[in-house]
């Protein structure tokens, strides 16, 4: 006896149909791959205005703000103060901490072309949208920003 299912031929078409699909699928990742490569070699425009800081823990409990080629302070937050600003501190040195690095390494506090607000910590690489936790919370950073002198007036 014969089997009817052993009989029954897929149709020409639907196997070209599906060849061709497979076929563009795997032309589509690769045209978004190379895409993707060519998006990832444009560097970014350069910041607006940015500073290099240090961050250090003062005996009472607030957090001096200094320059890192000067050591000047450009801010400080009271103890018990600036709960947002502490939080990311708190990850980005927790963050350093993972990898044994430095607390004394450098931060970048950057307004962006585009307008927005970041702080990189230059040690790890890590990179914190401010902006992205709201304006209030992104303004604690921005006073700092304001509060830095411009490069002209740390010129010689």
């Amino acid at each position: 006896m014969s089997d009817p299912h052993h009989t029954q031929r897929i149709p020409r078409g639907v196997l070209l149909g599906a060849a061709m699909m497979i076929l563009l699928s795997i032309g589509l990742a690769a045209a978004a791959r190379r895409a993707h490569l060519r998006e990832a070699t444009v560097l970014p425009p350069p910041p607006l205005r940015s500073i290099e800081l240090r961050f250090a823990d003062r005996p009472d409990g607030a957090i001096a703000v200094l320059a890192a080629d000067t050591g000047r302070p450009v801010s400080q937050f009271a103890p018990r103060t600036n709960g947002f600003v502490r939080g990311v501190l708190r990850g980005l040195f927790r963050v350093r901490k993972l990898e044994s690095l430095d607390r004394d390494g450098r931060f970048r506090l950057a307004r962006e072309a585009s307008g927005r607000l970041s702080l990189t910590d230059l040690q790890t690489g890590r990179r914190v949208d401010l902006d992205s936790f709201g304006p209030t919370n992104a303004a604690a950073f921005a006073q700092i920003l304001e509060a830095s002198p411009s490069p002209s007036e740390t010129a010689p």
